[in-house]
């Protein structure tokens, strides 16, 4: 399924193109508000050779103000209590996948210091949550996958919060303590996957149980009913087929949490299929 005659060839081509539109990226000011938080659904490695996918995450990156930093909550990451990446520049990434061509293990994603960032972070945990700095961990790839095609000038700090659990309701109110951050011109991701199921990948007799999931989800999204998201096992349509374990749902429920606005629903910005599952992606005012 993932081999390839051009390991990430997409991605390469979208960097000649785009480059210098991406360092001329306006940079968030105070006027502008807070910014969005958002669900992005992240992909593979695979993802580099989908060119309209990678077309879709840059033009979404480009339609924000380029945020002073970014803060991610990856699928990838499971880490009790509660930790954060090393924010030094150059902090080496993390090839937290198999199987794929070598060509992507010598991928980079050199982002700028991020020490700042990590302490506003800390600083806004520091009154109800214990927060660990991982002296070596950097970004996986829920986090620079995406990243690479919304940011690929690598001109933004990022740093990475582990998720302490899967509980749904936690990660909502852990990304209702990151909401502030929005307004101080940081974004904050939740990285997932609408759906995440092997087995509608291996058989395609499974695509209408997969968009039933996907339709129920969206329209709780519209609907902010996120009681009925994080009972989303019990309520939502073919659960555990769409997402046999929680860990590419639970992100969606941080970026609820952050992006709370109950005036403004939040708005979907990418609505397709990739890899036999939905690749539906959010943004929450």
């Amino acid at each position: 399924m993932f081999t390839t005659t051009r390991p990430a060839g997409a991605y390469r081509d979208l960097l000649a193109s785009v480059l210098p539109e991406a360092h001329a990226q306006r940079a968030w000011t105070p006027e502008d508000g807070a910014l969005p938080a958002l669900f992005v659904s992240h992909g593979a490695p695979p993802t580099l050779e989908d060119g309209p996918w990678l077309q879709e995450l840059f033009a979404w990156g480009q339609s924000l103000p380029k945020p002073r930093g970014i803060v991610m909550v990856s699928a990838h990451w499971e880490n009790a209590p509660l930790s954060i990446t090393n924010p030094a520049a150059g902090t080496p990434i993390v090839y937290d996948f198999g199987g794929f061509d070598p060509y992507y293990y010598t991928l980079r994603y050199d982002t700028p210091d991020a020490t700042e960032l990590s302490r506003h972070v800390a600083g806004s945990l520091a009154d109800t949550t214990e927060l660990y700095q991982h002296p070596s961990r950097g970004l996986d790839h829920g986090a620079y996958i995406p990243l690479m095609a919304m940011f690929p000038a690598a001109d933004v700090p990022v740093v990475q919060l582990s998720m302490p659990s899967l509980d749904p309701a936690a990660l909502f109110t852990l990304g209702q303590r990151l909401k502030s951050l929005r307004e101080e011109g940081y974004l904050v991701v939740g990285s997932g996957f609408m759906t995440h199921s092997f087995a509608a990948m291996r058989d395609p007799r499974l695509a209408p149980y997969i968009d039933e999931f996907d339709q129920w989800a969206a329209d709780a999204v519209a609907r902010r009913d996120v009681d009925a998201l994080i009972g989303y096992e019990a309520k939502g349509p073919a659960a555990k087929l769409a997402h046999p374990t929680a860990d590419h749902f639970v992100p969606l429920l941080l970026t609820l949490g952050a992006g709370d606005d109950p005036s403004q629903a939040p708005v979907t910005r990418i609505d397709r299929y990739a890899f036999s599952n939905s690749i539906r992606s959010f943004q929450a005012a």
